[in-house]
């Protein structure tokens, strides 16, 4: 006769339709347990573009171009270009290490039954790979929340062990980012990186958390060529106010002190039992 497995440990039925369900809860219930079992009560979410690397990276991928043969072409001129800008861009890099490192030893400075304001990234490499390393490097916990993809992206290796994740759903990843953070840090980065920035807007600005969420523009220069949002104001699409929900910020010095200035004022001392726990799930309005 033929053993039927159990229908939670039947492979072809757990990646069928109709498991669906299954799954998505899954990605709900297997990081609870684990955050849990590391202690992590809360986050502070590092945002940014995969493709900046660190100035060590860039600087010998530009030599390397530079060195080659076919200086001559229209090709090598454009890639010679491309990777000059690369080593300026590489300063985010730096800055996002240097403010996750800031960041992590003042959190393990902070009297508490649990881990407090982690440092958290989407888990892959370029500006998530930069906090997550120095959170490493400040001797801190770190969480990766990766997206399984099919062209990309690998987890960064300064993750701390047992808080990589993988996520199929987009949105329960996203589920994740929202609902531990405290503050959100936005470096310099592409669609991705907008569409998350505006999902947590969109939360803030229509108070669907209970929490105040701090949410911190990096480098004001990349941005302000990258999006203008003042005519949304005038044009009555947004309230007067909602721009301010936006902090700039330029160097880490500066954005550690609004940040710790943010978490001290607003999250120091959990306004709900339920954000007080590990992990402290913020509470949702109505």
């Amino acid at each position: 006769m033929h053993d039927q497995p159990l229908a939670y440990e039947d492979s072809e039925f757990l990646h069928s339709e109709e498991a669906r369900p299954v799954r998505i809860l899954a990605e709900y219930l297997e990081p609870l347990r684990r955050l849990r079992l590391q202690n992590i009560q809360d986050t502070v979410v590092f945002f940014g573009s995969a493709r900046i690397h660190s100035r060590a990276d860039a600087t010998r991928a530009h030599n390397r171009l530079r060195k080659r043969r076919d200086t001559r072409s229209k090709e090598h001129a454009e890639l010679i270009k491309r990777s000059r800008k690369a080593v300026v861009w590489s300063r985010f890099y730096e800055d996002a290490r240097e403010l996750a490192h800031k960041l992590a030893v003042w959190s393990l400075s902070l009297e508490s039954q649990h881990h407090r304001f982690v440092v958290c990234s989407g888990g892959g490499p370029g500006i998530m790979e930069a906090a997550n390393r120095g959170a490493y490097e400040a001797g801190g916990k770190s969480i990766g929340f990766n997206i399984r993809l099919p062209f990309e992206q690998g987890a960064n290796r300064y993750i701390t062990e047992g808080l990589h994740f993988e996520f199929h759903y987009f949105f329960m990843r996203k589920f994740w980012f929202a609902y531990l953070a405290k503050a959100l840090v936005i470096f310099p980065g592409g669609f991705g990186t907008l569409d998350e920035m505006f999902e947590i807007l969109t939360l803030a600005q229509t108070q669907k958390l209970s929490k105040q969420l701090g949410v911190f523009i990096y480098g004001r220069e990349y941005w302000e060529e990258i999006i203008n949002l003042k005519p949304m104001e005038e044009w009555g699409a947004i309230n007067p106010g909602d721009l301010d929900l936006l902090k700039w910020v330029n160097s880490p010095d500066e954005a550690f002190e609004k940040l710790r200035a943010h978490l001290m004022a607003y999250h120091l001392v959990p306004e709900t039992a339920q954000e007080d726990r590990a992990p402290g799930i913020a509470k949702t309005r109505g």
